[in-house]
């Protein structure tokens, strides 16, 4: 059966309808979300109900995954699959916790970034009001670049940015966070890199702005207040409302996304007692371009 495809009233995104991921697909169905996911850069499948092995069997139709560098938040059974949670065992954080606090593409802060990722609802925390909580935030940075002024393209046509993990978990620290500090191993997997500001997507040819608020520590080539007000004005402009889907949870949701063409940002606006847990598998990815 073809899935039926509907595009969100947003820059991106779409949901798929009349897909079961607890079972395997033919290859006319995959093909036809592939397409998808290219066409809309994100894609939503609600109610779903499935257990690790159909996840990582799902995510490995679409390439190679990849273990996360943030070792101690791996599932233990299946290494591929990061938890992203606020649960607690004991003193010890069994996810990640902050979930994305500050706008970012998944692993842009390593030499061959995520292709992509799928996360799975296991978990949704919800308000006095029965609302839930801990929204996702998606921008369109292939829609951002298209808006760009002709000028604004050439400037930053050759510019390349310096990408960091401990940028990141710096400002968790500035912000209060003791818990973020980084150990030795982690800056040996994930040294400093750097990648050209405006980016080709590999299978599409559409041109994104690639750099983002949690994981760009600084544009080169430029004078410091010159590069710093450069990279605050595109981060800003990445982030303008037309260009953004915001996406409400639901247990059973199983939500991907390509991390070229997007950048994300969680919304933390819960805590415990009240509890988040998903599974998330990331796609290796290649040097941008």
């Amino acid at each position: 059966m073809t899935p039926d495809i509907r595009p969100f009233d947003a820059a991106l995104g779409a949901e798929v309808l009349g897909v079961d991921l607890s079972k395997a697909l033919d290859d006319e169905t995959f093909a036809a979300i592939e397409n998808a996911w290219n066409e809309h850069s994100v894609l939503l499948f609600r109610e779903q109900s499935i257990d690790e092995a159909r996840h990582l069997a799902f995510s490995r139709r679409f390439g190679e995954l990849e273990t996360h560098v943030l070792d101690q938040y791996l599932h233990p059974e299946h290494p591929e699959i990061l938890i992203v949670s606020n649960v607690m065992d004991g003193d010890r954080h069994v996810g990640i916790y902050d979930a994305g606090r500050y706008w970012h593409t998944d692993l842009s802060y390593m030499a061959a970034p995520s292709r992509g990722s799928l996360l799975y609802a296991i978990e949704v925390p919800h308000g006095e009001d029965g609302e839930p909580l801990g929204d996702t935030l998606f921008a369109s940075t292939s829609a951002a670049y298209d808006a760009l002024s002709g000028s604004m393209k050439g400037r930053i046509a050759d510019l390349r940015a310096e990408f960091s993990l401990a940028n990141r978990h710096a400002k968790l620290v500035a912000d209060g966070d003791a818990d973020a500090e980084l150990e030795d191993r982690h800056h040996e997997k994930a040294p400093p890199v750097t990648h050209p500001i405006a980016r080709t997507h590999p299978v599409t040819g559409r041109k994104s702005i690639y750099v983002n608020e949690g994981q760009t520590a600084r544009i080169l080539g430029l004078p410091g207040d010159e590069a710093r007000d450069l990279l605050e004005a595109l981060c800003a402009h990445c982030a303008r409302p037309e260009f953004v889907y915001r996406h409400k949870w639901r247990v059973g949701d199983l939500l991907m996304w390509d991390n070229i063409p997007t950048q994300h940002l969680a919304v933390r606006d819960y805590a415990l007692p009240r509890r988040r847990y998903l599974h998330r598998t990331t796609l290796k990815g290649a040097p941008p371009r």
